[in-house]
């Protein structure tokens, strides 16, 4: 089916001192896009109208909903003039999974945790990730947000885009997805993996935003041991990545970065970052 157009445009008055002029900017949308499972709504995300299917599996993986896409029975993407449905039909007995992970509030752009039904949820545990991983160098991990920059088409035109990318030792970036959503960036990312039957442990996870604690969350139950971003951590998210076995890598801007836990995933060529 035919899903509506990621962007849009919109008309605007660009102004600087003793000058206005009009001109028109590359939006992109946001529609919400309701997680569906055997004919019960769990979730509302407002989301970018783009890869629903990579959403919907990479949403239900790394909620815990299924463990294996293969779980995923059915997966059919209906659009309304409401808003956009993704209807799962689940192989065997999920229920009590679904139980667990009962989201009842619309997820607006900026969370990945809204609705959860308890704070214990929020702080599940996680995969324990410690000696998963490959080996990366300092400069791959340095470059690689330039690297994911060749796979942001919406963001390049809209300026408002986050991208999660999957970087492979020696390959740079070999997949990455979009959406106004950093956390719904990620979901369609991991959703993309699973169904080309990529590895999470055999490469490093790119992002374009901040690390807070759903993103940790996500890489990790996605089994990815390597998270670099453009951006800062919070302190709960690192702890979070520590207690995992993650390597965290943030403010990766070009020629440096900051590597903030589990240094044995980078080999010797750190020595070379100031």
């Amino acid at each position: 089916m035919t899903l509506p157009d990621p962007l849009t445009t919109a008309a605007a008055d660009h102004v600087r001192p003793g000058s206005r002029h009009p001109v028109r900017r590359i939006l992109p949308e946001e529609t919400p896009v309701a997680m569906v499972y055997d004919g019960t709504t769990l979730a509302v995300m407002m989301a970018t109208p783009a890869d629903i299917g990579d959403f919907a599996t990479g949403f239900s993986l790394t909620e815990g909903i299924v463990t294996d896409p293969g779980q995923i029975a059915s997966c059919e993407i209906v659009d309304h003039d409401q808003g956009i449905e993704a209807r799962m039909w689940l192989q065997g007995d999920r229920a009590s999974a679904l139980a667990t992970r009962r989201r009842t509030l619309a997820g607006p752009v900026g969370c990945g945790l809204c609705g959860i039904d308890s704070l214990a949820e929020a702080s599940r545990s996680l995969p324990d990730l410690h000696g998963a991983g490959p080996i990366l160098g300092a400069a791959e991990v340095a470059s690689a947000a330039e690297s994911l920059r060749d796979w942001q088409p919406l963001h390049d035109q809209s300026l408002a885009v986050h991208a999660a990318g999957f970087l492979l030792p020696g390959q740079g970036v070999v997949l990455a997805r979009e959406d106004v959503g950093r956390h719904n960036a990620l979901d369609k990312l991991i959703g993309a993996m699973a169904r080309q039957g990529l590895d999470a442990g055999q490469g490093a996870f790119v992002l374009t935003s901040r690390v807070s604690v759903e993103m940790v969350q996500k890489c990790a139950m996605a089994g990815g041991g390597f998270l670099i971003a453009v951006s800062a951590p919070t302190a709960h998210a690192l702890r979070l990545a520590q207690g995992a076995g993650i390597t965290l890598a943030a403010f990766a801007r070009g020629e440096g970065f900051d590597l903030f836990s589990h240094p044995e995933r980078l080999n010797t060529e750190v020595s070379d970052v100031a």
